[in-house]
């Protein structure tokens, strides 16, 4: 694939990708002020505070025997989308939900984005003396993850990754030149975008790629929509200048990726279940200690469209841990 068609996605189609090939083959591819409050279920005292570029959301429970997690969003997202993890995990694990600057109405800061959030989250674990957490990170939140373990393996328990990559897909092939010059074309096409426009992109993206369910897939939309849209262009932007592949064999911790794989988006190209996971499976090669992770029946948010069997998955490889 040339640069000239890498560069005539649509912001629509790209506006929530953040290294998903759900549709790979369809598009180119400190210490805070805190506050406490009590949940309902099993006397978890939630937290709440910013560390960098990091907005946390701490589930503390006295009983919790298990290994500490912190929960990573993808692009434009927020802390919600592990709502249904929190509830299945909150007994038995000490939980860091995360939204990152700039999304879910929280407010953007200046910068860098990527290298700010990879910062941001050494400075959490550091500064809150977690012991060797599990990432489990979604898109960009995934990337982010694979990116951080490189460096701070010996920080990590092991990364969950949920369809994202240490390459955007289908750019795997682009120099960094031709990378660079991508990413300053998202910049600025989707900074472009009015809050109206962006709200509108986020329906599509959701309806067609990101949930099978129409009805959810336009809740999660509107809460996307509140994201800002010159920020989630800077992440993107940063996200897409990032090939993390030279460095995979420095991961010495176990790391497990979702691949999702919803058969009718493939039925037009007629590809098999199969070659979808083994073209994740070979961006992700020279992983150590790789385990991929087939989910059928989902889209980019397998946490919704299968939550089930995304909650077995998530659990089964902490248990292993």
């Amino acid at each position: 694939m040339t640069l000239s068609k890498v560069i005539q996605i649509s912001f629509s189609t790209i506006v929530f990708v953040a290294c998903t090939v759900a549709t790979a083959y369809q598009v180119a591819m400190a210490a805070p002020a805190t506050t406490t409050t009590t949940t309902a279920s099993a006397a978890a005292k939630v937290e709440q505070f910013q560390v960098g570029s990091m907005y946390v959301e701490k589930y503390a429970n006295a009983n919790a025997k298990g290994a500490p997690v912190i929960l990573i969003p993808g692009l434009s997202s927020g802390g919600y989308v592990w709502d249904d993890t929190v509830k299945h995990l909150q007994k038995e694990h000490e939980l860091y939900v995360i939204t990152l600057a700039g999304f879910n109405g929280k407010p953007a800061m200046a910068g860098p984005k990527m290298a700010k959030a990879k910062e941001s989250l050494l400075t959490l674990i550091q500064t809150q003396k977690i012991h060797k957490p599990v990432l489990v990170g979604h898109s960009l939140g995934s990337a982010l993850s694979i990116w951080f373990a490189q460096s701070h393996s010996d920080l990590i328990r092991g990364v969950f990754g949920v369809d994202g990559l240490p390459v955007f897909p289908r750019s795997e092939n682009m120099n960094q030149d031709q990378r660079n010059a991508m990413a300053d074309n998202l910049r600025v096409q989707m900074g472009s975008a009015d809050q109206k426009t962006y709200a509108q992109q986020q329906v599509q993206y959701m309806r067609t790629m990101g949930v099978v369910d129409v009805q959810l897939a336009d809740k999660i939309a509107a809460l996307s929509a509140q994201s800002d849209p010159a920020a989630s262009a800077e992440y993107m932007a940063d996200l897409f200048r990032l090939d993390l592949r030279k460095d995979l064999p420095a991961i010495s911790v176990p790391l497990a990726m979702v691949s999702p794989y919803y058969a009718p988006d493939f039925a037009a190209s007629n590809l098999s279940a199969e070659a979808k996971h083994a073209y994740y499976e070979g961006l992700m090669k020279g992983t150590p200690k790789l385990r991929m992770v087939p989910i059928a029946g989902a889209r980019h948010f397998p946490m919704y469209d299968q939550a089930q069997v995304f909650q077995e998955k998530l659990a089964e490889f902490i248990n292993s841990l």
